[in-house]
């Protein structure tokens, strides 16, 4: 990844489904605008320019891991080039709930090559903070089996052939991903936050992280028709 020069800052939270991630991010967004600065919120998979052909192939089960992480691919260079890129350089904090290391960890317990995922998202800037929400597999599975109703085919893994039972499947899928996010927190220097820790002292842990990366910079203030303007 390219280290940017902008005077934006960039800052991502990763983690398996259930680590409690997006709570953190969606606290820590809120707080940033409290304190004055301008900030935006980007997501994973919400590109328009994919979009229909995304729901199309997990609808009809067309994807194989390879376009899978193709079209994920282009769905994180729009997003990045349209929006996110453009605000960092107008000096706006971006919050992305997940980055490219999501690919990183889901593409290849997918079976898709390490240095293949690497290699395609070589365009991607490096964040100026990378949170990572580690839980227990077990205490991630629960959380997530007690607040859906179902489990959707592909987040279960149900493609590669891990389980016929989705359950199982998620759980094993799971686990592939939570090993890779484990072997990049050297890589690429993630912060590791303990997820199964009170929200509100992981929030009051990452606020701590959070202030001390962004000490010297300016607080600007954008209106949401300008920061609509910055990205047209």
């Amino acid at each position: 990844m390219k280290t940017h020069n902008f005077p934006g800052r960039l800052i991502i939270v990763e983690g398996i489904d259930g680590s409690g991630k997006s709570t953190q991010a969606s606290l820590l967004y809120r707080w940033l605008l409290t304190k004055g600065f301008t900030a935006s919120f980007s997501e994973w998979n919400s590109s328009n320019l994919v979009k229909s052909t995304t729901r199309m192939g997990k609808k009809r089960r067309m994807l194989t891991p390879s376009t899978f992480s193709l079209i994920h691919a282009t769905d994180f260079a729009d997003r990045l080039e349209t929006r996110i890129v453009p605000l960092l350089k107008a000096g706006v904090l971006v919050m992305a709930d997940r980055y490219a290391f999501t690919a990183f960890a889901r593409d290849v317990a997918r079976g898709v090559s390490r240095s293949w995922v690497r290699n395609l998202y070589d365009f991607a800037i490096r964040p100026d903070l990378a949170f990572y929400f580690r839980v227990p597999l077990d205490v991630s599975v629960d959380r997530i089996l007690s607040a859906r109703t179902r489990i959707k085919y592909y987040e279960a893994g149900m493609d590669i052939g891990l389980s016929d039972d989705i359950q199982e499947s998620f759980r094993l899928f799971q686990a592939r991903i939570r090993e890779e996010y484990e072997a990049m927190i050297s890589e690429f220097n993630l912060t590791v936050i303990d997820g199964t820790r009170a929200i509100e002292e992981q929030q009051y842990q990452v606020r701590q992280i959070t202030e001390e990366m962004l000490k010297g910079a300016r607080a600007l203030r954008f209106s949401e028709e300008a920061l609509e303007e910055i990205t047209r």
